[in-house]
């Protein structure tokens, strides 16, 4: 790496440094969010203690997807702070707000997926949310399946794990709104799942067939997997 690599890093470093002691307003940590580059948004998304309006919880909504790593889990970390405030939690319930979340538990940074699921979960008595949101889950898990039950899993390929990374949340999330769910689209989804070749898939369904869902066929399942060859799996 050249000398001018170095020198940029040590200049982010510094103007970083120089931002996070810096006193600064809150209308400033909103701009720096709108306008500013990646050491400034990840200082400001960090330095906000509160926001005020359904606006200033659109800056961070803005850069939860489509920026450098550092931002969008700054973001996702003071996301989740607030949306577990619940008088700040009603500035993030919008379908703008929600097509972000269902980007956002599918992010290649797994701390990103974590912090929106737990946030999102503030939202289970939002039925509005709860039926916009699990519809769109749902039909992005059915269409991950689709792709993955085939994948021949021996071929390390990064697009498998990838996939697979992505279904891996989709099933992730759908445990925590099984509630909200289309009962029979999730026994599908659950009935697919189980039979994927890959271990995590199934040790998330078996997590989410832990529920009493009283139907026949699910409850077959959760035996198949509760004598699984993978232990993560079988645990449940």
């Amino acid at each position: 790496m050249n000398n001018t690599y170095y020198e940029t890093l040590d200049e982010n470093f510094n103007k970083a440094l120089e931002l996070a002691e810096k006193t600064l307003t809150q209308d400033e940590l909103i701009s720096m969010l709108k306008n500013g580059n990646i050491a400034e948004k990840q200082i400001a998304a960090l330095r906000l203690e509160t926001i005020s309006s359904e606006e200033e919880a659109q800056a961070l909504i803005d850069n939860l997807t489509g920026q450098d790593g550092k931002i969008r889990e700054a973001v996702s970390l003071k996301i989740n702070e607030f949306m577990n405030t619940e008088s700040l939690l009603h500035f993030f319930e919008n379908t703008r707000s929600y097509d972000v979340f269902l980007e956002a538990i599918i992010d290649i940074n797994a701390n990103i997926c974590r912090n929106i699921i737990s946030a999102i979960s503030n939202l289970k008595t939002n039925p509005i949310f709860c039926k916009y949101f699990s519809e769109k889950l749902t039909h992005k898990t059915l269409a991950l399946l689709d792709i993955i039950k085939d994948f021949d899993f021996q071929d390390g390929k990064y697009k498998v794990n990838k996939e697979v990374f992505k279904l891996y949340w989709c099933l992730e999330t759908i445990y925590e709104f099984s509630d909200s769910i289309d009962f029979a689209t999730l026994k599908k989804i659950l009935l697919t799942a189980k039979n994927i070749e890959e271990y995590t898939i199934r040790e998330k369904a078996a997590k989410i067939l832990t529920k009493n869902f009283n139907d026949i066929d699910l409850e077959k399942a959760r035996l198949e997997l509760k004598n699984d060859k993978n232990y993560y799996v079988r645990r449940f």
